[in-house]
């Protein structure tokens, strides 16, 4: 497979995200600090009062800020559904790329100016401000891969699920956003649930998209169950998502004709 064609898309997107320059980025950097930060404060002072929630204060502000920095990767949305809607997408399929793979290279070019200026730098100078943000296991980066993966097999099926209802398109995308920013452990960690929920939301797809490689990054999770169930999702949900996929390619294109 030529990569050349990916990365140029994935060039494009970039430019097309800084096309204004870096300022371009600062409603999403806004956006990211107005979660962050609120979130914690209220950790600290929970866990400063002594509750127990099964996480150190320090794994739990790790978790935080992780979280919110890396939530582009942690909760994928691309802009399958939008273009399907404004009829974009039918111009996809007059392209030499497969609509699916061009759709991963855009997005994934779209979140490279905010990782690279952004995310990663605080990752790395957060030590400075006491927050240890080495990954307790090496492990975190190929979970982080396959919850990313796993991400785009869950937007793809959503997306068809818009292209079926049709005029709830955006109801369709409200659920799911709401659905996965619950359900993903991407802003509440699964261990602070009572009555052993925790180990009942571990097991669901969406919990393998942010719960599970932060999990790992802060020391909390065992690299093998989560691997497995990771790869047990992305075995199931891929072949699905590209069936459905498939199957409504017509309807993709009289809709968004």
């Amino acid at each position: 497979m030529r990569l050349a064609p990916y990365l140029s898309t994935a060039r494009m997107a970039m430019r097309e995200k800084t096309n204004e320059g870096l300022t371009a980025l600062l409603p999403r950097m806004l956006a990211i600090g107005a979660r962050v930060v609120p979130l914690m404060v209220v950790w600290r002072v929970v866990l400063h009062r002594g509750a127990d929630v099964g996480m150190t204060l320090s794994q739990m502000l790790v978790y935080t800020f992780a979280g919110a920095l890396l939530s582009d990767l942690l909760e994928v949305q691309t802009a399958l559904s939008s273009w399907n809607y404004d009829g974009r997408l039918v111009s996809l399929y007059q392209r030499p790329l497969p609509v699916l793979a061009h759709v991963v290279a855009q997005t994934a070019g779209g979140w490279a100016p905010l990782l690279l200026f952004f995310s990663l730098p605080l990752l790395l100078l957060a030590p400075l401000a006491g927050l240890d943000t080495r990954p307790a296991t090496l492990w975190f980066f190929p979970s982080l891969l396959l919850g990313v993966s796993l991400g785009f097999a869950i937007d793809f099926l959503f997306s068809c699920l818009t292209i079926r209802l049709r005029g709830m398109a955006w109801m369709v995308y409200s659920i799911r956003m709401a659905l996965v920013s619950l359900l993903s452990g991407a802003v509440i960690p699964f261990r602070v649930m009572p009555f052993g929920l925790d180990r009942i939301l571990d097991l669901q797809p969406l919990g393998s998209l942010a719960g599970a490689p932060l999990s790992l990054l802060v020391g909390t999770g065992d690299p093998a169950r989560v691997l497995l169930l990771q790869l047990g999702w992305n075995l199931l949900l891929w072949p699905l998502a590209m069936l459905l996929f498939a199957r409504s390619r017509e309807r993709m294109t009289s809709y968004g004709g």
